[in-house]
Parts: C-alpha cells; sequence; structure tokens
C-alpha cells in the first residue's frame, strides 16, 4: 500500500470489480419499471430527513468518483492483496446477487423477509460495502479502504431511515422482522413461545 494513490489506466483494474452493483442495476431496470423505482432510490410516499438527503447526495458522489477511479486503480494480481480482496469480492458478488433476487419476487405490498433478507435487514448494503472492501483490498489502496469507511456510515444513516419507512407502512409485521433478523448479518433469533 503506497501513499499515493495510483493512476494506471489498465484492462486488469478495480473497475472490474466496481462494474457488477451497475450490472445488477440495469438488470432490475429491465426486468420492470415498477422494480427499479422501488430498487434504486426511496420511494416517493418516504418522508426523509435533512440528514438523509444529504448522505444521499453525499455518498451518490462519493460512489461516482470511487467508479471513476477504479478505472485507473490496477490490482495487485498474484499478490495475497488480490486474493483475498477476490474472495471479499466473490462474497458481495453472490449476498448482491441473491438479495436481488429475493427483492425481485417478493411482491410489493409485503416486507422482503425471505433469502438473503432472513439473515440481514440490508443485504443490499451489505453486498455494496463488501464489494467496497474488496476494491480496498485487492488493489491494496487507502482511498478505496477510506471510501468504504465513509459509506459505511451513510449506509448506516441510510439504513436506520429507511427501517423507520417499513415501520410505518408495514407495521407489526415489519416489527416482528426487526426483533428477530439482525441488521447486518447473522443468524435469525428464535421466537420465545
Amino acid at each position: 500500500m503506497s501513499l499515493v494513490p495510483v493512476f494506471e489506466i489498465g484492462v486488469w483494474n478495480a473497475w472490474i470489480f466496481m462494474i457488477w452493483p451497475w450490472v445488477d442495476m440495469l438488470a432490475v431496470r429491465l426486468v420492470g419499471l415498477d422494480l427499479y423505482r422501488r430498487a434504486s432510490g426511496q420511494p416517493s410516499e418516504m418522508k426523509t430527513s435533512h440528514q438523509y438527503r444529504v448522505v444521499s447526495y453525499v455518498s451518490m458522489v462519493i460512489e461516482t468518483m470511487a467508479v471513476a477511479y477504479s478505472i485507473f486503480l490496477p490490482l495487485q494480481l498474484g499478490t495475497i492483496w488480490f486474493y483475498a480482496g477476490l474472495a471479499i469480492f466473490l462474497t458481495g458478488l453472490a449476498v448482491l446477487t441473491a438479495a436481488t433476487v429475493n427483492f425481485a419476487t417478493t411482491p410489493m405490498d409485503v416486507p422482503i423477509t425471505r433469502g438473503m433478507y432472513h439473515y440481514s435487514r440490508h443485504p443490499l448494503y451489505l453486498a455494496s460495502l463488501l464489494i467496497y472492501f474488496s476494491v480496498g483490498i485487492a488493489s491494496a489502496s487507502w482511498v478505496f479502504l477510506l471510501v468504504f469507511v465513509v459509506q459505511s456510515v451513510s449506509i448506516r444513516i441510510a439504513a436506520v431511515e429507511e427501517e423507520r419507512y417499513c415501520l410505518e407502512k408495514y407495521g407489526g409485521a415489519y416489527r416482528e422482522y426487526i426483533d428477530k433478523t439482525p441488521r447486518w448479518l447473522g443468524l435469525p433469533k428464535l421466537r420465545r413461545k
């Protein structure tokens, strides 16, 4: 890892990891407009705080800059950094794919609670963070590790606000879901009788 960020255009750069969330969103868009609207941001009826709007904007800018930087950021091929980052990336990609399928196959009028959502209330956010972290490791880039930290804070704020919205929309069903499912990752809690 070097203090000076690396800028080198090439085929084997970090964009290979960073493009998959965009491909995922394109696939959702091709499935249907309603699903795309549901997946690409907050629902139109969601009342958001000023903090949420600022965090969403900053996060979007950082994500765009990270994708642009990834075009010029070489992966550390053949090193332990690359293989560790690749393993984390493949885990993130698997979570992203499974969560997207769960998202797409759940009716819009009920909370998503099966598949990856059984183990995490925010698997799409979790996948995004795993991908940012994997790029930082696979390219040995402190810049991407910093992006990971900043995005972790942004996503935490967004997750809390979205949970508040889902509680208002789905009521008791979502409260029960929150009580048994971890926010980020873990085994669901068993119900006591």
